[in-house]
């Protein structure tokens, strides 16, 4: 059986499809960590680096490197690259403008990991071949990505803050930045994904994404998932957050113990990706559907405001999206879910295509409300999440309030 081609083509047919990544194995990158040492350094942000670790992974793919001025402009235009390719959101690297005096089309550079100390041994994530500096018109791409200009909305905080100048230029990975020893098992590259469902005899495979802890309407989407498809990739993003958001480790921890409890074995898979959130609504749920497709998932779950944050995007701009991009420029298909919700009178989880009863009969199931209550020490309904879950979830606040109780004391 078959999953899915990578993105831009390939044969899925066996365990080794046409993905491409850019990480270099045994002599090969051995020769090219030596080399790395004498070139010029860049450090590169934290978004930088989770894009550096998917291009390494292959989830990426068919990407070979940081996008050209040409490649940005199409894909903030008409989210196609130069040569065509369907891409949504920009795949950049940028320096600042003094850095950038000193580089030149055709130099090495290497890309050292931010949260690594510079002189130590493992800090170069990757080597870069510039083929092209350019400066790009940020706004430009924060109205086209985020829709917005806004500088409280935390996608358009990141790109206004990078630096003046992209580099372009093919990559070469040398490091996965820390996630494989972080993290363990959870980190799945996509050939590692692949191998799992075809072991599992999957050929139709969800992707639910998350950001947050399960509540019991993401438990609800992932199981009406599993009627229709062979399974679920719960796939968690281990990236930076923006503030207030719940670590990955406590996350991916409530995670395990609901797939554990309430959900039938071999029916889901968990797994964690590198990327920080860009909270860019319907182009980021696009940009998930494209690696998720390297993942090898035929179907990705966008439910209520995929990606979104605070009042930018409509509830269901992200549904509406996939209508509107050219037939063919994905193989994974939306899994479009209505608003769903705790019903009194139906006595368990609905949505607005199968609950036919009055707003006062619904509880919504909302992830802000849950951290809300959780930081706040407020009751929980038990309609909200597992009792599994919130014990985890409560452990974890607890801890944070009884350290912001001893930093008061402190000041």
């Amino acid at each position: 059986m078959a999953l899915v081609n990578p993105h831009g083509g390939g044969d899925s047919v066996g365990l080794k499809p046409d993905l491409r990544p850019l990480l270099l194995e045994g002599d090969a990158l051995k020769a090219e960590r030596e080399r790395a040492r004498a070139l010029p350094q860049v450090k590169v942000s934290s978004r930088e680096k989770g894009d550096l670790i998917m291009l390494g992974i292959g989830g990426f793919t068919p990407l070979e490197g940081f996008m050209t001025h040409a490649d940005w402009r199409g894909v903030c235009d008409s989210m196609k690259m130069s040569d065509g390719l369907f891409w949504p959101i920009p795949i950049t690297l940028s320096v600042n403008a003094t850095i950038a005096e000193g580089l030149n089309a055709g130099d090495d550079i290497a890309l050292l990991d931010p949260d690594a100390d510079v002189g130590g041994g493992n800090e170069i994530l990757a080597t870069l071949h510039i083929t092209e500096k350019y400066r790009i018109d940020k706004a430009h791409e924060c109205a086209s990505v985020f829709k917005t200009n806004d500088p409280a909305h935390p996608g358009v905080k990141m790109v206004m803050e990078q630096g003046a100048v992209n580099l372009a230029g093919k990559v070469k990975v040398l490091s996965q930045g820390g996630f494989p020893e972080k993290y363990g098992d959870l980190f799945m590259t996509p050939m590692q994904t692949r191998a799992i469902f075809a072991a599992n005899g999957w050929r139709t495979v969800a992707a639910f994404q998350t950001r947050n802890p399960m509540h019991r309407s993401h438990e609800y989407l992932a199981k009406v998932a599993i009627e229709v498809c062979d399974g679920v990739l719960v796939h968690s993003l281990l990236g930076a957050l923006k503030p207030g958001d719940i670590p990955a480790e406590v996350r991916t921890k409530a995670i395990a113990v609901l797939a554990e409890k309430y959900f039938v074995k071999k029916t889901i898979v968990q797994a964690g990706y590198p990327l920080d959130m860009r909270y860019a609504g319907p182009r980021e749920a696009l940009l998930h559907a494209v690696f998720r497709q390297n993942y090898g998932c035929s179907h990705q779950i966008v439910g209520r405001d995929h990606a979104g944050v605070g009042s930018y995007y409509g509830p269901f701009d992200a549904h509406h999206i996939f209508d509107q991009i050219p037939k063919g420029a994905l193989e994974t298909e939306a899994m479009k879910i209505d608003v769903s919700f705790w019903c009194h009178k139906c006595y368990g989880m609905a949505s607005g295509r199968t609950c036919p009863h009055a707003d006062a009969d619904r509880l919504q199931v909302s992830g802000t409300q849950l951290r809300k209550s959780l930081s706040e020490g407020a009751a929980v309904p038990a309609e909200f999440s597992r009792p599994e879950v919130l014990e985890i979830l409560q452990a974890y606040y607890a801890g944070m309030n009884a350290g912001d109780k001893v930093e008061a004391r402190l000041q």
